[in-house]
């Protein structure tokens, strides 16, 4: 991830999932009869207190 995409989301919780149903293009999505989908939520306060952030090589 870029420093920044990073800083983009560096407050949320992603979630990538596979899940029964047509894709839409996706290559592994169309024979499998499954697709992706992203869930995404922001951080609570007590997450974002306990967040260790990556050390940057700038």
């Amino acid at each position: 991830m870029s420093a920044d995409q990073f800083e983009y989301y560096k407050n949320m919780h992603l979630t990538i999932d596979v899940i029964k149903g047509k894709g839409s293009s996706f290559s592994l999505e169309i024979p499998l009869g499954v697709r992706f989908i992203a869930k995404s939520r922001l951080l609570t306060d007590e997450e974002l207190e306990n967040i260790r952030y990556p050390e940057t090589s700038d």
